[in-house]
């Protein structure tokens, strides 16, 4: 069993080097990671972190939950209105085709399918209903955020949480895909401590517009905004709420008039204005 800890760690080594072979000299590379706690399996996981903390996020209690939650229309039966358990997998299949094409970390971009694991039914609209309540209870602003870092971070595994790297749960707090910042540009050298208190000060505050502090988090809050508006759209058009010749001429001309088509321009734009 040494031999195979042994091995796994050669191998790992072996991806370590890879990623400084081919990833942008921006990406945040996995030896980078950081974590409160030593590993389950310490130096013996032949995992890369950030490839670990996607295993574990998909594991939890938190994300079984995902599926009955519905994006933005509730209360409708229809099976085919976007869930949540859908919407992550979007933001993570377009961030990492963005990742890719940008030279970035892709098993830290797909963590983020923990992304929206705090958020309550009902959409926007439960979050908002619950935030209020929080607040006037003296327990600070609800974000559905910072609730997915609660439970990732505090409330699964008995309160021992999933020991997620700093990075991941970094992405995860400040993926706000409804705060729209023109330029995002990665703040650096964030440590554990500094975490904490971001995450008490978001508390104190109505809106969140942290930024994340990797350039693979940046690429994820804008996936997040990319995957839906198109996607909303045509759960929308599925009720019968907006019809598809309503789009007004200028959004059909540049960003077109069928999800598909509008997150391929949407992406191609980003990647060519990165």
């Amino acid at each position: 069993m040494n031999d195979n800890f042994k091995k796994a760690g050669e191998l790992k080594e072996l991806l370590n080097r890879r990623e400084q072979d081919n990833l942008c000299a921006l990406a945040c590379f996995s030896h980078t990671a950081q974590r409160r706690r030593k590993g389950r399996f310490g130096d013996n996981d032949y995992r890369q972190p950030f490839s670990a903390d996607s295993d574990r996020i998909l594991n939890s209690m938190a994300f079984t939950r995902y599926i009955d939650k519905t994006q933005v229309f509730s209360l409708i039966n229809n099976d085919h209105l976007t869930h949540r358990v859908i919407h992550v997998q979007l933001v993570s299949r377009i961030a990492r085709t963005i990742g890719r094409y940008l030279g970035l970390n892709e098993d830290l971009i797909e963590a983020s399918l923990g992304h929206d694991i705090g958020h309550t039914p009902f959409g926007h609209d439960g979050e908002q209903f619950l935030s209020k309540l929080t607040h006037e209870q003296g327990a600070g602003f609800f974000h559905h955020n910072l609730q997915s870092i609660q439970f990732l971070d505090r409330i699964e595994k008995d309160g021992k949480g999933w020991n997620l790297t700093l990075q991941t749960m970094d992405a995860i707090v400040c993926h706000n895909g409804e705060a729209h910042s023109k330029r995002l540009v990665p703040q650096k050298n964030r440590s554990f401590k500094d975490f904490d208190q971001m995450i008490d000060t978001m508390k104190k505050n109505k809106t969140c517009d942290e930024i994340p502090m990797t350039m693979e988090g940046c690429v994820v809050r804008m996936a997040d905004t990319i995957s839906y508006i198109g996607r909303d759209l045509e759960d929308a058009i599925r009720l019968g709420l907006v019809k598809r010749e309503a789009i007004p001429d200028s959004c059909r001309q540049i960003l077109g008039q069928t999800n598909g088509t509008i997150v391929f321009n949407l992406v191609t734009d980003l990647i060519s204005n990165s």
